[in-house]
């Protein structure tokens, strides 16, 4: 990125390439609250940039000041429209205008307007041979970076490039398992492609249970967890895999507050739909929200106990139907 000192620079007033022009000062009426220091060199281009956005000129030089405002402030989305106006109008090489928003992404990562930039050329071209692996170095800087992702996704659903990205997830997830990003783009490519069948439900539990195994922690995981279960018309208390998973890690010692959660909400199920007897089912589920208010997560003890009286007011209001609980059928899921 350019110096924002004028030493180096040659400003437009100055250049006689320009000097056909009358610049445009920016006009914050006469009684501006709060006047913003512009720099020598930021109100040089913008009073051009106004100048040839009144003149409506579309030229190879009012191409190059469009940059220079870009460089100056990125987020400027009329400079952004301008640009793509003047690109349509001298019929540009649109890949080298790819090229010019990959240097202007890595310098700003988060910058939503050359993001939209980059979209509207590609869709131009009508070509996204470039998208994965330019997205991918982004990605390696910044895992996380909304706006890679959002462009990956449409990618993925405009032009149906979907073979190998499951693979893809799957390696950011065993690079770190806490990347939500990943997990997030994991859903979004099965919704996309196999749907969320019965027998991609089992093996997407079996794949977060693994993660969970490794990092009982990670909210990632079970997030993921409930968002695959939730995609089932089969209630919680049916999936007896996980649930059974679930209690062996609460067996082994786990006091994982999304754990605990997960448990009692497969008990609260469990009550709703008759299976056990309520009354044991009910002092369970105290008992394990009694843990969390004292010991695992007493910051939200206040939410803990409002599913207290939540899970009592399920049981009392089961047992007053006069059903004290059976045994319902589970499913493998």
């Amino acid at each position: 990125m350019c110096d924002d000192s004028v030493d180096e620079w040659i400003l437009y007033k100055d250049r006689e390439e320009w000097k056909d022009l009358s610049p445009i000062e920016q006009d914050d009426g006469p009684n501006a609250v709060v006047a913003i220091a512009y720099s020598e060199k930021f109100k040089d281009v913008y009073d051009y940039f106004r100048a040839i956005l009144q003149k409506g000129e579309k030229s190879e030089r009012a191409l190059l000041l469009t940059a220079d405002a870009i460089e100056l402030n990125p987020a400027n989305y009329t400079v952004w429209q301008y640009r793509r106006t003047i690109l349509r109008h001298l019929n540009k090489d649109l890949r080298e205008e790819l090229a010019y928003t990959r240097r202007v992404i890595e310098g700003n990562y988060k910058n939503y307007q050359v993001w939209h930039h980059r979209k509207l050329i590609v869709e131009w071209l009508g070509d996204a041979s470039q998208e994965f692996r330019f997205t991918e170095i982004i990605l390696s800087e910044d895992p996380k970076n909304y706006h890679a992702w959002q462009h990956r996704q449409w990618i993925l659903k405009t032009f149906r490039l979907f073979d190998g990205e499951l693979e893809f997830v799957n390696d950011l997830i065993e690079e770190d398992v806490r990347n939500n990003s990943a997990w997030n783009q994991r859903y979004f490519v099965i919704s996309e492609t196999t749907g969320f069948t019965e027998d991609i439900i089992n093996r997407e539990i079996d794949y977060a249970l693994k993660s969970i195994k490794k990092v009982q922690k990670n909210e990632s995981s079970w997030n993921y967890l409930r968002g695959v279960i939730e995609n089932s018309d089969v209630p919680l208390c049916k999936f007896t895999y996980a649930i059974t998973v679930c209690r062996e890690f609460y067996s082994n010692g786990s006091k994982s507050s999304h754990l605990l959660l997960f448990l009692v909400n497969v008990i609260e199920d469990e009550i709703e739909h008759g299976i056990g007897n309520i009354s044991d089912k009910l002092d369970e589920g105290i008992k394990i929200l009694d843990s969390l208010i004292n010991d695992h997560d007493p910051i939200r003890r206040e939410y803990w106990k409002y599913l207290q009286k939540r899970l009592s007011f399920k049981a009392a209001s089961k047992q007053q139907n006069g059903d004290a609980g059976g045994d319902g059928e589970r499913l493998r899921a």
